[in-house]
């Protein structure tokens, strides 16, 4: 309930507001997806919406709906799912507004209401870690995908960069095993730098885990690759020392913020 309060409001709001994309006109979803697509470049490469082109694809966590939006128009046969209403209600939006087909639909992936090895793509961009229970997450992506079909999955890395600089104890500890065995589950403060509304309050619930831990909950897919992506800009007292864009190809394979999962069951 906490996260369907919370996320009624779009995941990208800020920085909506921020390209003067103030409503849902035609002109402002394009001067966001230009601004999203900006901030994250290798997004297509590692959702490759463009061979999804007549397969039966899942999307969990929908926010603005911009890459949603590209599924769909890359021809696949889009269903979007998410436990708030107002990133379903942007996403259908978005689908009548260029005449596309699909639908997004109201639900939770803890329990989702799609049938048995139903989709052959299964996607959710920044959305399990979340939930409550990611391990349940990646349980039922198993379930509803068909054999052979593929996840495309990012969750938050425990070892990023950010971690280590800001929260570097329990960082520490968890590196050392006294509790990396579990998912960690953030404190406020943390919960708030990673994702918060417009008013300043954090996410209901956010954990992090690491590469081993992701690898291990997936045991049951025949093929897991994962990857590390983005970083922000390194800076001091709010001056940007180094740009995000130098970092971006450097930092960000070594010890990004998330964690990019490609899996095939």
């Amino acid at each position: 309930e906490a996260n369907a309060r919370f996320w009624n409001e779009l995941c990208g709001t800020s920085l909506a507001k921020s390209l003067g994309a103030t409503d849902r006109s035609l002109d402002s979803l394009r001067r966001f997806d230009q601004g999203y697509m900006d901030i994250y470049p290798y997004l297509l490469r590692r959702v490759p919406a463009a061979a999804m082109r007549g397969k039966k694809v899942l999307e969990i966590g929908l926010g603005y709906g911009t890459l949603g939006q590209k599924i769909a128009e890359a021809g696949a046969d889009y269903t979007g799912l998410d436990i708030a209403q107002g990133p379903v209600d942007m996403m259908n939006h978005r689908l009548r507004l260029q005449g596309l087909p699909g639908r997004a639909i109201t639900g939770s992936m803890l329990e989702c209401p799609l049938p048995d090895a139903s989709m052959d793509c299964v996607v959710s961009i920044g959305c399990f870690h979340h939930t409550g229970n990611l391990a349940r997450c990646v349980d039922e992506t198993w379930r509803v995908l068909k054999p052979g079909g593929a996840a495309y999955l990012m969750v938050y890395n425990r070892f990023s960069y950010l971690r280590w600089l800001k929260w570097f104890r329990p960082t520490l500890r968890a590196a050392l095993g006294s509790n990396a065995q579990h998912a960690a589950t953030a404190t406020e403060s943390e919960r708030r730098a990673y994702d918060s509304d417009s008013a300043g309050h954090a996410a209901p619930e956010t954990v992090f885990v690491w590469r081993a831990q992701l690898r291990a909950m997936m045991a049951r897919f025949s093929r897991v690759s994962l990857e590390l992506e983005n970083c922000n800009h390194l800076g001091l007292r709010g001056l940007v020392l180094v740009p995000r864009s130098i970092l971006l190809p450097v930092l960000g394979p070594i010890a990004g913020l998330d964690i990019y999962c490609n899996a095939t069951k």
